[in-house]
């Protein structure tokens, strides 16, 4: 029996499709002509998108009523930067939330284009938050590049202990934020801010061990005292690293890359070396969103994702 047949991994992965449907506070309203059209709260932003190679679905002038716009500036792909133009003066931040706002979380327009939430995640957090409160015994979750922390507020709210990891000092101030606005500040949370890779190597030497793993790494990063982050170079490092903090009786463990070179059959097997010797179930696939129509799917990222179940 090879590693990988222990972990049900086949010859030819099966992909699955992960949709986020939306919610109150969130809407993919459409997309088109390499742009997406998306609400968060009460405000619509226009954003590039180079998944969207169809025709947009609404009229010119109902795209012109969104509140702002993202303009890709100079720069690398991986450290492109770009400019908003707001039609109206908004608010620095404002609130939103999920799941009846079990969690919630600040909202921003970053210079990144990003406003502080990746709704594809929403079916991840779910699986999670059931699998923690199935278990039925105290469960450690370790969450890197954690970004503003709803999956870790999640996985907390669940029940779940948690140490989410993210190298900006920013970040993770308005991660702590969240955790406020949610009524979680009783939870076991650390946040720690530091390079993932060399937490890790740390955690391994500590002896620690985690049930659950959520790994959502950028494609290029730079941690706080200047380490660079490849996602090529660096991802495989990593998960041979978490492998060694994987507890003996593991529950579940997350991979998501945006990285447009890595396919979901990639993402696959690197979860499979990561888990190999554990029993359990590992599927792979894309994350999408879905538009309000319904006339399309907008692919965002892949992933792979292991379970004891």
């Amino acid at each position: 029996m090879s590693e990988h047949d222990r972990v049900k991994v086949s010859s030819d992965p099966t992909s699955s499709l992960l949709i986020t449907e939306g919610w109150d506070d969130y809407a993919l309203v459409d997309s088109g002509g390499g742009k997406k059209l998306e609400r968060f709260g009460a405000y619509t932003f226009i954003r590039p998108e180079p998944q969207a190679l169809w025709c947009s679905t609404l009229a010119e002038n109902e795209w012109a009523r969104a509140d702002g716009v993202f303009t890709s500036g100079a720069g690398t792909e991986e450290e492109k930067t770009g400019r908003w133009y707001f039609k109206k003066e908004l608010p620095s931040r404002w609130e939103m939330g999920w799941n009846n706002n079990e969690v919630k979380f600040f909202a921003a327009a970053t210079p990144f284009r990003h406003l502080g939430v990746f709704p594809e995640h929403a079916p991840h957090w779910a699986w999670m938050k059931k699998i923690i409160i199935e278990a039925h015994r105290p469960v450690k979750i370790l969450n890197l590049f954690g970004y503003t922390g709803i999956a870790s507020l999640v996985c907390a709210a669940a029940g779940a202990e948690v140490t989410h990891v993210d190298a900006s000092k920013k970040i993770i101030a308005w991660a702590r934020e969240n955790q406020k606005i949610s009524g979680l500040e009783d939870r076991p949370i650390r946040w720690i801010e530091d390079d993932a890779m060399k937490f890790v190597q740390r955690e391994v030497r500590r002896g620690a061990k985690y049930d659950g793993f959520i790994i959502d790494p950028p494609k290029f990063g730079r941690g706080p005292k200047g380490e660079v982050w490849n996602i090529h170079e660096n991802l495989p490092r990593l998960l041979t690293a978490c492998s060694a903090l994987t507890s003996p009786t593991p529950l579940f463990t997350i991979l998501t890359c945006y990285a447009t070179r890595i396919s979901s059959v990639s993402a696959h097997y690197a979860l499979a070396d990561m888990m190999a010797g554990n029993n359990g179930i590992l599927e792979s696939g894309e994350m999408a969103l879905r538009e309000q129509s319904a006339r399309h799917l907008l692919s965002t990222a892949v992933f792979a994702r292991w379970s004891t179940r």
